[in-house]
């Protein structure tokens, strides 16, 4: 018998915030029109003023402290510890009870005013104004750049990768705010990403008998498959439970749309 399902602590509830989300980049699109920033390895924070959630709508037990910081402007970033450092960073804000130490190794890394007017460009301007004025090293600016080919786009996404980065992010210079999937913000990464929705888990044979062979999962289109391959043994012992949203990465699709060679990356937090 598999092990019980993960258990998240239970958390303040609201409905889930409206957020912009990627799609993937085109090879063959021209960068110009785009501020270019690196594609963090955080978690997806969003603060209200007074309040600081997860993408659900949860809101993340940050102690007092740290969210006396920060403006009563709107704000939309990553928390993010360093590259690499997903897992760590993950443990540290999903506790329902902070821990100060842990947390003073975090920060916020913002890149959005939501709802605010204006250009993506020109509200850049006004979060970098903003950062500067709250002067806490906890709150940073997302830095953004432009490149000016396909060829000098691919250097700086190599240069990322090997350092250890995840990919780059391209943000439309002259877009108004706005939400949902849009091609306005384009992710460029080695390999693609998606989320997907658990429906079931698959019974291990062999070495994982006993435990988690695979997660069924179910895509917003309508795709369902198995996902077994990028599981850690404490994954396997005990699975995201069913309804949770998992990121999986893939290197192409199928005519039919289904992703190619896809492997579990991480639970989506606050889920």
């Amino acid at each position: 018998m598999l092990a019980a399902s993960l258990c998240l602590p239970a958390r303040a509830r609201s409905e889930a915030p409206p957020v912009l989300l990627a799609q993937d980049w085109l090879p063959g699109t021209d960068p110009s029109p785009y501020l270019v920033s690196e594609k963090l390895d955080g978690v997806r924070a969003l603060w209200d003023g007074s309040v600081l959630r997860f993408r659900s709508g949860q809101t993340i037990a940050a102690p007092a402290w740290f969210v006396a910081k920060l403006p009563t402007t709107p704000l939309d970033g990553e928390l993010w510890l360093a590259r690499g450092q997903f897992d760590v960073l993950s443990g540290i804000v999903r506790k329902a009870k902070p821990v100060d130490d842990e947390w003073r190794r975090v920060s916020y890394q913002v890149f959005e005013l939501p709802g605010a007017p204006g250009s993506f460009a020109q509200r850049h301007e006004r979060l970098q104004a903003l950062v500067k004025s709250v002067n806490w090293p906890a709150l940073q600016l997302v830095v953004q750049f432009t490149v000016d080919s396909n060829k000098a786009l691919k250097a700086r996404l190599d240069q990322v990768v090997q350092a250890g980065g995840e990919g780059l992010v391209l943000h439309r210079a002259d877009a108004p705010y706005t939400t949902g999937r849009s091609a306005v913000l384009l992710k460029y990464k080695p390999v693609s990403d998606a989320e997907a929705v658990v429906t079931g888990h698959v019974p291990g044979k062999g070495k994982y008998a006993g435990q988690l062979g695979a997660l069924q999962v179910k895509t917003a289109d309508g795709h369902s498959f198995k996902l077994g391959t990028g599981l850690s043994d404490a994954q396997r012992r005990n699975p995201p439970p069913i309804g949770s949203t998992v990121t999986y990465t893939y290197r192409d699709k199928t005519p039919s749309g289904k992703p190619r060679f896809a492997a579990f990356l991480r639970v989506r937090d606050g889920v």
